[in-house]
Parts: structure tokens; sequence; C-alpha cells
């Protein structure tokens, strides 16, 4: 376990080998994103199919699109100049060119209103309605720009009234279900309904699969209470959120956001350049390290690289220099900055209890690693939560949970199918840590399990010394142990 934040690395079906994989793996890379807006599905079969090759701890999120609106194909770049006249229509199977911006929306115009501002291709393109016929818009230029083939619109203020699922989303949802991947993050969340649109899908298929709240504009900002109710986790998208709301608040936002859902006990992920200048260049810039830590230093349980890994010339140097930056921030954080996980309320309940103890053991016993089997992950990710400095190690006794713990800080997560060696998988457990060097016999663990076996929940912490329990053997004995 090279760092506890862990990294999320998007990859394309044009650069998917699985040397390539396993190197980006080997760097500290935990989670694939496929980006729907780019590939079809026998790109989404290369990808998955290379990624199960390199390990079955590797979690595959797919990214869906959600009520996004892009500009349609060009046949080849367009040159804007500031003052220049264009239409924008809404016309899903339409050619863009310089004199018509369509778009994949067909109600687009109407949901606009005469100077509202349209941004293009992450703001690189900026328009101004000047005009609004029945079916388009008449815009205006705002600057000097160069637009190609399917980039993103925003508008700024304005609420598009497209359903939170397109028909491509279903599709998308099915594959991962058949393929049975990891996760889905889902675009441009407003509301907790967004999820649930998902999660229904997702329960009459009996799927495992978690969903991911991207937020990328104020409404999700505001409903973000509600949207952590049903979401697995969120992903702080800031790209788009860039756009949707004055920049300048981004990282407020950010700050605001990582501390709801680690109060939550919920996974978040930050996104979007953080090491964007990789892309051309082999070393990243002073303020995109910096950008790095302080994500860390805010707490967040994951970073996630674009086009970094996606096409940049430098993919494994980028995950390499964000996982460096995570070694040394991680070293450096400040215990007074951590952010109180409450437990009381509907939250009082004996996992969280012990999961705090087990963490304030770190500090107040030396405990080098806490040690927890688990059939959900809860467990897990409550002592995610808490951000302590040692290794969570999770022994999973279901696969797809060993790759559900992979968004999660600190957690070390293994697969170990279901029998009765109880004391087998804590003692495998603890050669396995000395093994990577992250406890000595010397050290202090601590364990948390449950007294009623599969499923049935956290009951117990016990806490000792590692060499004892080596020597102990068989004369070592918890409520889960048999002979």
């Amino acid at each position: 376990m090279l760092k506890k934040t862990k990294i999320v690395a998007t990859v394309s079906d044009k650069r998917c080998e699985v040397d390539f994989i396993d190197a980006l793996y080997r760097e500290g890379m935990n989670v694939v994103r496929l980006n729907s807006a780019h590939l079809d599905y026998a790109g989404f079969d290369k990808i998955v199919d290379n990624i199960r090759q390199v390990s079955n701890c590797i979690g595959i999120l797919m990214d869906t699109k959600g009520p996004e609106v892009r500009t349609t194909v060009c046949k080849k770049p367009i040159s804007f100049e500031q003052g220049d006249k264009v239409e924008v229509i809404g016309d899903p199977e339409g050619i863009t060119t310089h004199d018509r911006i369509c778009v994949s929306y067909k109600n687009f115009a109407r949901d606009l209103n005469l100077n509202s501002d349209m941004l293009i291709d992450d703001g690189d393109l900026e328009l101004k309605v000047i005009e609004k016929k029945e079916d388009f818009l008449i815009c205006e230029v705002q600057n000097t720009a160069t637009l190609d083939s399917r980039k993103s619109v925003n508008v700024p203020g304005i609420r598009i009234n497209l359903p939170a699922l397109t028909d491509r989303d279903r599709h998308n949802i099915q594959y991962s279900i058949d393929k049975k991947l990891d996760f889905i993050a889902h675009s441009f969340v407003r509301s907790k309904q967004d999820i649930l649109t998902i999660q229904d899908i997702l329960d009459e298929q009996e799927s495992d699969i978690k969903i991911i709240a991207k937020i990328e504009n104020q409404e999700g900002v505001d409903n973000i209470d509600e949207i952590l109710e049903v979401a697995y986790g969120v992903m702080i998208a800031r790209g788009d959120l860039g756009i949707e709301v004055p920049a300048e608040k981004i990282p407020a936002i950010q700050r605001l956001l990582i501390r709801k859902c680690v109060e939550a006990k919920k996974p978040v992920i930050v996104a979007t350049q953080m090491l964007h200048s990789m892309i051309k260049n082999p070393r990243p810039t002073r303020a995109e390290v910096t950008d790095i830590a302080n994500a860390i230093y805010y707490r967040t349980d994951a970073l996630m690289l674009s086009g970094e890994t996606a096409y940049g010339k430098y993919p494994v140097e980028a995950v390499r220099t964000m996982t460096k930056v995570a070694q040394e921030t991680e070293g450096t954080k400040l215990a007074a900055n951590d952010i109180r996980v409450p437990i009381e309320g509907n939250d009082l309940d004996v996992t969280s209890f012990l999961a705090k103890q087990a963490v304030l053991s770190c500090e107040k016993l030396h405990v080098k690693a806490i040690i927890t089997d688990s059939h959900t992950g809860r467990t897990a990710r409550y002592l995610a939560a808490f951000r302590g400095p040692a290794t969570v190690f999770a022994i999973c006794y279901r696969e797809p949970v060993t790759r559900m713990l992979s968004l999660s800080y600190g957690v070390w997560a293994q697969y170990q199918p279901w029998n009765d060696s109880r004391r087998g998988y804590f003692i495998d457990a603890l050669l396995q840590l000395i093994h990577s060097n992250q406890i000595t016999e010397n050290d202090m663990v601590a364990y948390l399990s449950g007294s009623f076996g599969e499923g049935g929940g956290t009951t117990f912490l016990e806490i000792n010394n590692v060499g004892k329990v080596l020597q102990g053997g068989k004369n070592y004995s918890l409520p889960t142990f048999n002979d």
C-alpha cells in the first residue's frame, strides 16, 4: 500500500493494454474510470477485460452523463472571432458549422432566455443570447476560440429540463450490471431523486453497484444533505462546477462537500485538472502539487485523473507524481485540522463507537494497524471516515467488497473466501502487514470484528501485541475463533 489517499484514473480504449494498466496499478492507481462520452461498448469490453487480467482489487467506475448538453459533431475544428453571430439549435443529429451550432438537447432554445450566457468546452467559447426564435437562438460570440466536436455546453443559472437519465445512460447502466462493474458516477446530480432513479434500476436486478453522485452545479451543492442520504459517495467534479458557479467559490465548495461526506462516512473524490499540465509536460506545476496537497489536507478520500491518463503523454508519470505528493502530504497533515465525525443521534451505534476508539488507540496506545473482517465493507468505511494514521486492513468475504473499498481512505482490502478459520484470517492479515513492512512483531494492532459470524455486525474491539498473538497460536482466542 503506497499511500492512503486513493487514485482514480481515466483510461481510454486507445491505450488500455494489460501492461499499461498494470503500470498504473503498480504506481498507485486504485480505480479505473470509463468515460461514457467517448467510448462505445467494444471499447468498454476491451478496457474491462484487461483490468481484470491485472487485479481483482481494481475498482471500475462507469461515468454516465446525466442531464448534460453537448455540441454535435463538426467536420473539422471551427474558429470563432469575437463579435461573430451564430445560431444555436437543439438538433442531436445535426452537423455543427460556423453558422449553426447544434446541441444534443432538442428543447434547448425553449429553456434559455434573452441575454443568457452560454459557455462551451469548459468556458473556452462564450456566447450571449441576443435574439430568441421559436426553435433556435441567435448568439454573439464573446471571445476568440476554436470549437471541436462534442464539447460540453453550460448555461450558468439556468435549469435545463432534461430527465435525470438519458437512453444512453440507461444502456450504460445495464452494461455495468451485466459486466458486474463496481461504481456508477452519475453526472449533474441535482437531488436525491436523480440517485433513486438509478437505484431502482439496480434494485430490480439485484445489483451491488454503488452510485457516486457527481456534484457539478449549484443545485447539487444546495441539496448535498439529501443526496448523501442515498448516494454511496460523491465526486466533486470541478470542471463543470467551475463553469456553473463562479470560479472563486470552488475552494469553499470543495471544503464544504468534503466535510459533509466525511461526517456522513461516505467516500469523496476530488476531480478535474489535478495534474492538467502533465498531459503535455513530464513535470507538474507547483500550483498543481499544492492543489493535490490541499485536497488531502481537507481530508478527501480520493483524487481523480482525467486527460492525464486517458490521452496524455505522461500517464504513468502522472500517477507516480500523485502518489508521491500523497505520501508526503499524508505525513504532514495536522491532527488539529481533523473533521469531527459525529456518532450521536441516529448514528449512535456500536460500529461507529468502536471504529472511533480503534482510531483513537493509534494515538493513545501507538497502534500501527487496524484489522477488520467485513461482509459489507461498512466497518472499514467507518474507520476510513475517522482518517487515522494507521493502515486499515480489511478482510473481505465477498470479492466485490474489496473493490467497493478502493475509494475509502487508508483501507487495504483483501478478498478471503469465507471459511471457519477466523483465527487463520487474522494471523494471515498480521503476516501480510509484516511482509509489507507496515508493522513489526513489536507493534500493537487493533482488531474489529463481530461475535455472530458473517454479516452479524461489529461487536468487539481487541488490541494486542503482534508478537504475543503470533506466539500464542491456538491459545490466543477471540469470540470469532473456532478451533
